[in-house]
Parts: structure tokens; sequence; C-alpha cells
């Protein structure tokens, strides 16, 4: 007897041919001992200690968001409110708002308090269909504060967590007039504390935030140490970030609304992945990234929420995959895609994302909104149409 059984599934997508997105009908699908132990026809199905019907639902793969910033404290309504009167997010930064303000919040939270906020944002998703999430520092940029967030995430969490440390976030205000002071100090004194609690090394190169010599030389002491190599890029002004990173083995570059095209192949033949946050461009006004150049070049294109507390407020997922077609220009199919299969990509987790026979195997029941088919395209054109039944994580029920 297996430990649960999701019997008459009316629609799974396993995510594993990425022309039907492995689509089958009618199927069941058995864990035990945490592992998938059955797939195939419901007739067929094994008993089971627990049963769930999934009769008139869609399965999908556990959701992964390859990109997020939730562990911080405090609150940025005030700035959206300036955003809205007119302000550009770059001069709220440069008068110390923005990503400093919430500095200033995150330095002053115990780990503990941390850790409580973090809790209930991933347990949110989760309810959503988020399974795993890469979840940055960055709220800290000091030895001590970037050490406590990570820190803050090695407790038990909702979801799967993949770390990621971001120290190179932006210049602290004690460090404003000596930049290069505290490019050493993520070097040599943040980076040997913290890569132990990360997988990933992340930068913001930008307007505002490091330029393009001080993020290679931070993501190279990072893969130093044994970390992946991803990269904030290309946001709001071309830095070159993107094809920069690429070249030293990033898994991933993110953003990319101002990515020019001849930088595209550089990503396709470094099979560097194209991280869309269609949640900032909404947020921040900015312009779609170069989708037909990337769909053309055969760059894999994964989707995020970037949930923060600033210019990236979005915490669903399924919402962040319709933005992105709605925004960036993805189909629906690529969406799916961006928030499954290839998000794990993204992360370096080629497990998660999708099911079958050395996946990780999440799932995601989800009931289709009133009157429309048990179709992924159901779920993708109605925003909060649908509505998650069941999620199941690690073989076990979560919701």
């Amino acid at each position: 007897m297996i430990d649960l059984l999701i019997s008459n599934i009316t629609t799974l997508y396993t995510m594993q041919n990425p022309e039907d997105l492995g689509r089958q009908e009618d199927v069941s699908l058995g864990y035990k001992n945490g592992l998938l132990c059955y797939m195939g026809d419901s007739r067929n199905a094994p008993s089971a200690k627990k049963q769930l019907s999934g009769k008139g639902l869609i399965g999908v793969p556990g959701l992964v968001d390859p990109h997020t910033h939730a562990v911080w404290a405090g609150s940025r309504a005030d700035e959206f409110a300036r955003r809205l009167a007119g302000e550009n997010y770059t001069k709220i930064l440069e008068q110390g708002g923005g990503i400093l303000s919430t500095v200033t919040s995150t330095r002053a939270a115990s780990e503990s308090e941390l850790t409580t906020l973090c809790r209930a944002r991933l347990s949110a998703m989760l309810r959503r269909g988020t399974t795993t999430a890469e979840v940055k520092s960055g709220y800290g940029l000091s030895v001590d504060a970037e050490h406590k967030m990570l820190q803050a995430l090695q407790a038990p969490m909702p979801v799967r967590i993949s770390p990621t440390f971001l120290g190179a976030h932006t210049i602290p205000k004690e460090y404003k007039s000596n930049r290069d002071a505290y490019v050493e100090q993520i070097i040599n004194e943040q980076l040997p504390l913290c890569a132990p609690l990360a997988e990933s090394v992340d930068v913001y190169c930008d307007k505002g935030a490091f330029d393009l010599d001080e993020s290679i030389a931070i993501l190279k002491a990072g893969k130093d140490l044994g970390l992946r190599v991803r990269a904030h890029s290309e946001q709001v002004e071309y830095t070159g970030i993107a094809a920069a990173a690429a070249r030293i083995g990033a898994t991933c570059v993110d953003h990319l609304e101002q990515l020019k095209e001849e930088d595209v192949a550089i990503l396709a033949a470094c099979e560097t992945v194209a991280v869309f946050l269609p949640g900032a461009q909404l947020y921040l006004k900015d312009p779609p990234p170069p989708i037909n150049a990337l769909r053309e070049a055969g760059v894999t294109i994964a989707v995020g929420t970037d949930l923060n507390p600033g210019s990236s407020p979005l915490h669903n997922l399924w919402t962040a995959a319709t933005l992105s077609c709605l925004l960036q220009g993805l189909t629906m199919k690529e969406a799916l895609l961006g928030i499954t299969k290839n998000a794990g990509i993204a992360i370096g987790h080629h497990h998660l994302g999708w099911i079958g026979k050395g996946a990780c195997n999440d799932l995601v029941l989800v009931r289709p909104p009133p009157g429309e088919p048990p179709l992924y395209t159901s779920l993708l054109q109605h925003i909060e149409g649908s509505s998650v039944h069941a999620v199941i994580k690690d073989g076990q029920l979560a919701t």
C-alpha cells in the first residue's frame, strides 16, 4: 500500500515535452516515502493510505520562483505613493529611500523576526502553488546583517529554499564616499562568512548601484567559493553585465529590460537562462526585454515574481506568468514553462518543475475558473480566477 494517491486528475501537465507540455488525461499519481511511485491509468492505480480526487482539476508541477527578496523587514508603501506622484525609482534610491530604507528596517530586526516574516510570505506563496523559491539577502549590506539574513533562512520554511547572497545590492550610506572599501568588504569579509549559507552569488549592476568591473570582481569571488553565479542585469540602464556574467558561467541573468540584441547570442551560447520579472516592469513602467531575439536564439526563459517590498510587491507566481504574457510577449506555453521547469534550470536545480522519473515531483492541483475547461490556458488567462485545491510537496499533502 502506498502513502498517497491523487486519483483521476482530469488534465495533468508533466512539462516533459515542450510541445504539449507532457499533457495526460485521467491520470493518477501515487507517492510512497516521499517519492513518486506510480503515474498511470486511474483504473490500475494502487491502494493508498490517503486518497485525493483530481476529478475536474488541472495538475501541474510545483511552481518554482527563481527570483525573490522574500526576507526583509519594514514597509515601503510611502515609496509607492511617491512614485505614483511622479518620482522615479533611481531618484528615490539616491535620496536614501528604496533599498536603503529597507536596509535600515532589516538591520534593526532580529534574526527570529526576519524568519517569522519570511515564513509568513512563503506560506502565502505555498498556498498559491509555489513549492520552491530562490530567496536573496541584500537588505543588510554589512557583514553581520547579511549573515543574519541568510541565517534566518536556515530555519524550517514552508517551501524549499535556494538561498542567494546579495551583499552587492547597493552601496550602503556609510560607504557612499568610499565604495571601493565596501566592494573589498564584500569580497574579503561578507562572502567568506556567508558563502556556506548560500547556493548562489548575485549582484545588482546598474545605475546607482555597482558598475561592471565591481560586479564581475564580486561574482568571480563568489564563484571561487563554490557559489553559482547570477546577476540583476540591464534593468534601468545597459551595463553589459548580462553577457559578462554569462561568460563566467552564470546560471541566469535577470530583468533584461535594456538588453541589447547583440548580447543575446552570448546568452544562448553559454546556456544562461533569461529570467523575466514582469512585476518590476509593471511597477516601474519599464520596457519589456527583447523577447523575439531571445526566442529566436533559443535562450531558455524563466519567470519570477521578484517579490520585494518596493519595486515588485508581487506574491503570486500565477499572476507573474500572466503578466509575462501581457507585458513581455511570452506565449502561455512559455509562461507555464517559465514558472516550472525553466525556473528550476535557472536556479541550478534541474530536477524541479516537472513530473517524471528523476524529478522532484511536487504537484499542484488547480480548479479552473467557473465555466472554464480544465486546461492550463484557463489558469493563465484569468488573473485570480482559478483556485489551488491542493499542493503536494515531497510526496506529502502540504495544503
